[in-house]
């Protein structure tokens, strides 16, 4: 009862694809390899100093003359 022999995984292997479907496994391995290979990247990237620093923008201020602003008033009618 120690060990599981080589009987032992086939039998669950063939369980596992009855319950799940070959094409529900094949979307899960390759999520996972394409989860695994951007976790990668991110470790790689994450250890080194970013090159295109991005600067955040200074306040923005309107070059229009306050007088020039045009307004529309309008008047809200009650329901009836």
């Amino acid at each position: 009862m120690g060990s599981f022999s080589i009987w032992h995984w086939l039998i669950v292997l063939v369980i596992v694809v009855i319950v799940f479907g070959t094409k529900k496994l094949k979307n899960i391995g390759s999520d996972l390899g394409g989860a695994v290979k951007g976790f990668k990247d991110g470790m790689k990237d994450g250890g080194t100093a970013p090159e295109d620093k991005v600067e955040a923008p200074s306040q923005v201020t309107q070059s229009v003359p306050a007088a020039d602003k045009t307004t529309i008033d309008v008047q809200a009618k009650q329901k009836s």
